[in-house]
């Protein structure tokens, strides 16, 4: 019987993350009693509260003595006074890769997967099988625009978005599975990308039906090559199995035809850049390996406008489209400056803030190039993310090799003030003004003077 059955007490220590808040829903609907902690209030709590997750703000031993099941987010250090009560009480702790490992016990798992695109995919396949009539589960990193929260326990499969972070897919067995994009990333954990490849061909071995695989990413062919075992391949730009034509990108929506064996479909979007076409070709593919009926990919497809956080409109500012992006890799910065460009902006202003000191300063050299495209960069400082920095290294270490590298007017910015004051008279120079960045580069947006509309 599954430690996760229901009526079972789980605590969730640092429950106001992205990942453990869908893992507290989908346990509570599940039928678990289900509590948490974290140290900050936030609108997420309170939205958890309302689900019937019983929420407490610090952290306080009691809370891990009285659960029979703790878990945890891995920002959480292994002193944590919760889980060592737990631990001394005998409680049953679980990594959240454990924890997937036996949500895929429960349900068989529909994985979406890469080092970017992933909460965009698994929110495009939860439309597609809504589409469907079906009610499968779901656990993402996002709240799922037009369905709802980012957890939920259903009668079908589990849609999953699968997560290499610090090994959190390293016992996952998927059913089937869909690969996006493989790109340095999380190198902290891995070593380097030779192992972090690995991982991801170690995930596509265990997973027991198709594995649908984007191969126009370089990435994605390097893993196919370390797999004794075929994928199903789709591409644009190459020979595959299925192939992606007719691509016609605007500001807000996309179109392409998406042809297989014996398959045609015409596929529109409520989304732009040639990026989504990507993770939509993958997810149509896989959709039909399920069974689905060309018309629910059609309509699921079509239902998706977007993810929060995703090339994300938030209004315009003196004339000048704003928009959000959660991009911290060079990778997803240099997809959506072009689907920015695709979507027919011509003066593009970048607002960038990095995304932990590891990350910044493993991949600084491949930072600069990804902004080519850009006409104006500004360059915050570090989100830590709690990570420790003692060399103290600041944003300025992209921003130099930004200037060097990309031809982009660039400046950092210290502190948001800075940011604001450097923005103030790019707005006579920009057509579309970007935040990017996984941290909270965009609470800027709101405070950019005039005001947005």
């Amino acid at each position: 019987m599954s430690v996760l059955a229901p009526g079972a007490r789980v605590h969730i220590v640092g429950v106001g993350g992205a990942g453990m808040s869908g893992l507290a829903r989908l346990l509570a609907e599940m039928g678990c009693e289900v509590s948490g902690s974290d140290t900050h209030q936030s609108p997420v709590l309170d939205e958890l509260r309302a689900a019937g997750v019983e929420v407490h703000l610090d952290h306080d031993r009691s809370f891990g003595e009285a659960s029979e099941v703790v878990l945890w987010s891995p920002a959480v250090g292994p002193d944590n006074v919760e889980l060592a009560a737990a631990r001394k009480r005998g409680a049953t702790l679980m990594a959240r890769a454990e924890v997937l490992a036996e949500l895929g016990h429960l349900q068989s798992v529909i994985g979406l997967t890469g080092t970017h695109g992933k909460t965009t995919a698994t929110s495009m396949m939860v439309h597609v099988l809504r589409a469907a009539g079906r009610d499968d589960s779901r656990l993402l990193g996002a709240p799922v625009t037009g369905v709802g929260a980012n957890g939920h326990w259903g009668s079908g499969s589990l849609v999953l978005e699968v997560d290499e972070s610090y090994g959190t897919f390293a016992l996952l067995e998927p059913a089937v599975l869909g690969l996006l994009n493989v790109e340095a990333d999380h190198l902290d954990h891995y070593g380097s990308l030779d192992a972090l490849d690995a991982a991801f061909a170690a995930l596509a071995r265990r997973t027991s039906g198709p594995v649908v695989a984007w191969v126009d990413d370089p990435g994605v062919r390097r893993v196919e090559r370390l797999v004794e075992r075929g994928f199903v391949t789709v591409a644009a730009d190459r020979a595959a199995t299925w192939r992606v034509s007719r691509m016609a990108l605007a500001r807000r929506r996309a179109s392409f035809d998406l042809d297989g064996p014996g398959r045609h479909l015409a596929l529109e979007l409520g989304v732009t850049g040639a990026h989504n076409v990507a993770n939509a070709a993958v997810v149509a593919v896989l959709a039909f390996s399920l069974g689905v009926e060309p018309s629910a990919i059609v309509a699921g497809l079509g239902a998706f406008q977007g993810a929060p956080r995703r090339f994300e409109f938030l209004g315009q500012w003196r004339g000048v489209d704003v928009y959000e992006d959660y991009a911290h890799l060079p990778g997803e910065i240099a997809a959506t400056l072009a689907a920015t460009r695709a979507a027919g902006y011509r003066r593009i202003t970048c607002v960038f803030q990095p995304h932990r000191v590891t990350r910044t300063t493993r991949l600084a050299d491949s930072f600069a190039p990804a902004f080519r495209g850009a006409d104006h960069v500004v360059v915050s400082d570090i989100y830590s993310a709690g990570e420790p920095n003692p060399a103290g290294v600041t944003g300025q270490l992209i921003a130099t090799g930004v200037a060097r590298d990309s031809g982009a007017n660039t400046t950092y910015a210290a502190s948001f003030d800075e940011v604001l004051d450097v923005l103030e008279p790019l707005h006579d120079a920009s057509d579309v003004v970007l935040f990017l960045g996984a941290g909270d580069i965009a609470t800027v947006a709101p405070r950019l003077r005039g005001g947005l509309a």
